[in-house]
């Protein structure tokens, strides 16, 4: 499984019409994409934990894609349904960090641990 994660932090002046927007064109995408297997879309949690004040940038919303595998992310990427939530997710942060995971359940996800080389 393929996870393209969004951490992100709208601009701060960002109006309610361009909140909506951005939510109206993510829930296009959801609709419209077949090649979307799961999405969450949530906000940081704080527990006062030690990581906490670790983190040198706070992004207090993620969202996460999954896809069966990197053809089908390729597709949600290529999709022009994708292109217009880009358009408004771009214009809609102030920060984002975009990334993308190839994952394996339990055990399985350890073999990646074992060949890191640092």
């Amino acid at each position: 499984m393929i996870a393209h994660i969004v951490l992100f932090r709208p601009r701060r002046d960002l109006t309610a019409e361009s909140r909506q927007a951005l939510v109206a064109a993510l829930e296009a995408a959801l609709a419209g994409i077949p090649a979307i297997r799961r999405a969450r879309v949530g906000r940081r949690l704080r527990l006062g934990r030690a990581y906490d004040a670790l983190m040198r940038a706070d992004y207090p919303y993620i969202a996460i894609l999954e896809f069966d595998d990197e053809a089908a992310l390729t597709a949600y990427l290529e999709h022009p349904a994708h292109e217009q939530l880009a358009a408004r997710f771009y214009a809609a942060f102030e920060d984002a960090l975009m990334y993308d995971f190839e994952l394996a359940e339990g055990t399985a996800g350890l073999a990646a641990l074992g060949e890191w080389s640092g």
